[in-house]
């Protein structure tokens, strides 16, 4: 059991939890931003991130300090806490970053621990190797055992209260994500950040990213607190908290800034393309879009970084309310109809169903069927399994209108799209409670037909049949063949 992060809430594959940072001395609660700062460059006081955004940690990049000779003797003899003037834990990366864009570095994961440590990091990174996306197998294969074998080095180095990084590679290769975390949770280490996704998601490929996450998660243990390496945009927070990364590093508030663009959580706007500001953060009540552009350069840049990272940490609430609140789900649907590829990630977030149905509550407040992908949640797929745990009679009426026909079978039960049957006496339990359109989908049939299926499967001497109002032809003829079939609309006419 790792000491250093507890989970309090769950939903879906998010959590609500604890990341103590001994050598901060502070306690992270994730989901956690952690905004990058460039030690060269103060965009935002590191200072005002903790008094005016709530930020509790923070990340830098040692290699640059390392080679930033003023810098690099402030840091050792001031430390990095008063280098940056920051309260909050510090994370720092390794150089990584600058050897998947340089191809090389100076500096080996021994000297770049050792100096992290000296610095006063909180949170060090050692130096793995970055595969990028649809490398060859071989090329991954030969990285993931470089990076094996520095996570190994790094396991042995005494660091103190400092904790380390385990970085979890394996580029689009799922089985090598999930061997390599299964690898790093088999180390000492404690932060499982997974590694080289920026170019994925630069590309809006949140299927894939999705993917790795999966794959990464399978092999790490459950109390694994897990960091998504440069996640960058809030528009996929909420996406990939679902799918379980607990802590988000962005320094997108900053560069986006720069370029003299505008963050929302749909998406990313240009200024100049910008007639109102549709955000009620400081930035937004106290101008215009045209009094943003009548600013000097750099007080316009400070500006826009400042509503990039107010829209930025209000994503990270409003995530942390819906995993409180157990529509974690419902507020990743929202997102997803922001872009098309967010709904690719979606679907494939979905297509990890029974995973994440593992860890998701058997109880939350209420199912909200909002599209056709609500027939695939982890709830739907949990009632279905369950199927074939209760007692069923030797004939059972399963229906969508009322009992009264019933009397002919040894029970009725009721018949709900998308979650099929289930003893009426189930009717006020979690997530049979859903509120679901009066337009029933076709999706929704099919999920329910799938759940008639397994009980027909899990009782084959119990005589079934299902009364239903008009199911089309195509959903009907998925059923097996022995259940009696009874359109109640036909009693209508």
């Amino acid at each position: 059991m790792r000491e250093c992060f507890e989970v309090r809430d769950t939903d879906v594959g998010g959590r609500i939890g604890e990341l103590t940072v001994p050598r901060a001395d502070v306690t992270v609660e994730t989901p956690a931003l952690l905004p990058v700062i460039n030690p060269n460059l103060d965009t935002i006081a590191p200072r005002r991130l903790a008094t005016e955004f709530g930020a509790e940690i923070l990340i830098t990049n040692s290699y640059i300090i390392h080679g930033t000779d003023d810098v690099r003797e402030q840091a050792l003899e001031d430390g990095l806490h008063d280098l940056l003037d920051f309260p909050g834990a510090i994370m720092t990366d390794s150089g990584s970053f600058q050897l998947s864009e340089y191809g090389e570095i100076d500096v080996t994961t021994e000297e770049i621990l050792e100096f992290q440590h000296a610095i006063g990091s909180d949170i060090a990174t050692p130096v793995d190797i970055p595969t990028p996306p649809d490398v060859s197998r071989e090329r991954a294969e030969d990285e993931l055992a470089t990076t094996q074998e520095r996570l190994e080095l790094a396991d042995e180095i005494d660091t103190g209260e400092m904790l380390v990084s385990a970085p979890v590679q394996g580029s689009t290769y799922p089985d090598l994500r999930e061997a390599a975390g299964r690898h790093a949770d088999g180390t000492d280490l404690d932060v499982f950040p997974v590694g080289a996704v920026v170019p994925l998601m630069n590309d809006y490929r949140y299927d894939d990213m999705i993917d790795a996450v999966a794959a990464a998660k399978r092999g790490l243990g459950a109390d694994a607190p897990v960091h998504l390496f440069g996640a960058g945009h809030p528009m996929m927070f909420a996406l990939a908290a679902a799918m379980g990364c607990d802590l988000f590093d962005s320094a997108a508030y900053a560069l986006y800034a720069r370029d003299d663009r505008y963050l929302t959580v749909r998406g990313t706007r240009h200024l100049e393309d910008l007639d109102y500001l549709p955000c009620s953060c400081p930035v937004c009540t106290a101008h215009s879009p045209a009094d943003l552009r009548a600013l000097p350069d750099d007080e316009r840049e400070e500006a826009l970084a400042a509503h990039n990272l107010h829209v930025t940490f209000e994503e990270i609430r409003r995530i942390k309310q819906a995993i409180r609140a157990g529509n974690l789900l419902e507020l990743v649907e929202q997102r997803a109809r922001a872009h098309p590829t967010m709904l690719d990630g979606y679907r494939t977030l979905l297509d990890h169903a029974a995973q994440l149905e593992r860890a998701d509550p058997v109880s939350k407040g209420a199912f909200f069927y909002t599209s056709h992908e609500s027939a695939r949640r982890p709830e739907v797929l949990r009632h279905h399994q369950r199927l074939g745990r209760l007692s069923v009679p030797d004939s059972l009426f399963l229906t969508e209108g009322s009992s009264a026909r019933g009397d002919e079978f040894d029970d009725s039960w009721r018949v709900e799209p998308p979650f099929g049957p289930f003893p009426r006496a189930l009717s006020k339990s979690y997530p049979l409670t859903a509120e679901t359109p009066d337009r029933t989908d076709r999706a929704a049939l099919e999920a329910a037909a799938d759940g008639v299926t397994r009980l027909v499967e899990s009782n084959p001497e119990t005589d079934i049949t299902l009364g239903h109002k008009g199911w089309p032809a195509g959903v009907l003829e998925t059923l097996p063949e022995e259940v009696a079939l009874v359109d109640l609309t036909a009693d209508r006419t």
